[in-house]
């Protein structure tokens, strides 16, 4: 039994999908996950200054944290002709979608290198990926005065 806390349901179902395939398939799922990253709200796509660049991603990926009501919300933006680092910025969004604060603080920061894209992807674009969790992080704090 590990002595790590439970992921969130979310990011644990994330989790489980993407070991349950092969890497060739696992890069298919992160495709996927590219397509349904969300558009951002209009009150952010006129202020993209609101918006942090996370810049340890290869392409470039903007976030935006809300905290309401104890709930986060994440919002993320990269190219479509960027599917990674989409995928990515998707799986982070949807993981952390409506969790508490404390649930998503909880998140552990080594996330990224659980869910068996290790073996699919170079180091620098996991790192990238750590890197979005971090200030997706951050702002959750700063928000809450954490």
């Amino acid at each position: 039994m590990s002595d790590t806390p439970a992921l969130p349901e979310a990011l644990a179902e994330i989790q489980q999908d993407f070991l349950d395939l092969g890497v060739k398939d696992r890069l298919q799922l992160l495709l996927e996950f590219s397509n349904e990253l969300p558009a951002l709200p209009e009150r952010y796509a006129e202020h993209p200054d609101l918006l942090e660049q996370v810049v340890e991603c290869q392409s470039p990926v903007f976030i935006f944290v809300e905290v309401t009501e104890g709930r986060v919300h994440l919002h993320a933006t990269a190219p479509r002709e960027s599917p990674t680092t989409r995928g990515f910025a998707s799986i982070i969004a949807q993981g952390l979608e409506g969790l508490t604060v404390e649930d998503a603080l909880a998140v552990p920061d080594d996330y990224p290198q659980t869910i068996g894209l290790v073996e699919a992807v170079s180091p620098l674009r996991i790192r990238g990926m750590t890197a979005l969790l971090g200030r997706a992080k951050r702002q959750i704090r700063e928000k809450v005065g954490a």
